[in-house]
């Protein structure tokens, strides 16, 4: 069901840092249109942490009215309380989500046997199928080989987005689990080579700017025609580069904004990008045809107007 390109949904504000349900019914269609494979809401692009609970649902309550079955929605919910996640995990469930993608409990850093004892008794809770979600830069956590070879052996884990840039670890973790277990990519630049290797896609940042584009590399690359996927990495990678120059969503937001998809907003703790930062993020959405070149030379001040005005 997780196979290709999975969009990690950006969540739209309003100018008043309030839930823009409009622009994200906007942004969901367009994804579907460009030919996207699944919807990821309400991840950590998403800016889940600063959700309330009922902007978490509502979100995804309408990334499920609008795929209507066209595509699946694989809806956030972890976090480092077991039990409120599950909770959080069986009203997804409720209101119609495909599976669930759980990233590991970050801070208070569980053991590998912890992790274990975690995920089981979320997938024990629950019958929707679950996706594992390692990114050991951002939690503090590892999800290590061993341990996923484990969870693969629960009926409703059903694969993990691999984030933590270790093409070695990736390729034990394929030596680890069963061929029909999803090994995807959290990172745009890595998805060509761990399709090589067995992976089976990716759940993309860049795909909020380029759906199309991040697709049609992925399907090229799943169907083994590796120079075609090659010939459109080579040309996006600029992008890939550029959404991490500051910490993610703040870059793909200011670029989204930039092409007129959202408002430039954050909500604390992410800020607007810095000045020379806003600068690069045009400068490759010019070479990309995204934006025009004639951009407007207040660019960066209407950015921090923006933020600062969402902040107040």
């Amino acid at each position: 069901m997780f196979t290709g390109t999975g969009t990690a949904l950006v969540t739209p504000f309003r100018r008043d840092g309030s839930l823009d349900e409009p622009t994200l019914r906007a942004l969901i269609k367009r994804q579907m249109e460009a030919g996207i494979d699944f919807l990821v809401p309400c991840g950590t692009t998403g800016e889940s942490p600063t959700l309330t609970h009922e902007e978490h649902l509502r979100i995804v309550e309408i990334a499920v009215e609008l795929a209507k079955g066209r595509v699946p929605v694989l809806a956030g919910a972890g976090g480092y309380n077991t039990a409120e996640v599950i909770v959080l995990a069986r009203e997804l469930a409720e209101i119609g989500a495909d599976g669930i993608l759980s990233v590991t409990p970050y801070y208070n850093k569980p053991t590998q046997e912890g992790l274990f004892q975690h995920y089981r008794a979320i997938a024990e809770a629950i019958t929707l199928p679950m996706v594992l979600y390692s990114v050991q830069g951002r939690t503090g956590v590892n999800i290590e080989p061993g341990t996923v070879g484990r969870l693969a052996a629960i009926e409703n884990i059903v694969g993990i987005k691999e984030a933590s840039g270790n093409m070695s670890q990736m390729s034990a973790i394929l030596n680890a689990v069963p061929d029909d277990f999803s090994v995807i990519s959290g990172d745009d630049a890595i998805t060509l080579p761990l399709i090589a290797l067995g992976g089976r896609g990716v759940i993309s940042v860049l795909s909020n700017e380029m759906p199309a584009e991040m697709a049609l590399l992925t399907r090229f690359a799943l169907d083994g025609d590796f120079p075609a996927a090659r010939e459109i990495h080579r040309r996006i990678h600029p992008l890939m580069e550029v959404n991490f120059v500051e910490s993610n969503p703040i870059p793909v937001k200011a670029a989204m904004a930039q092409m007129g998809l959202l408002e430039p907003v954050w909500r604390l703790p992410l800020v607007r990008p810095k000045a020379e930062s806003a600068v690069r993020i045009r400068s490759v959405l010019e070479s990309l045809h995204l934006v025009t070149a004639a951009a407007p030379a207040d660019e960066a001040a209407t950015l921090s107007h923006a933020a600062a005005h969402a902040a107040a």
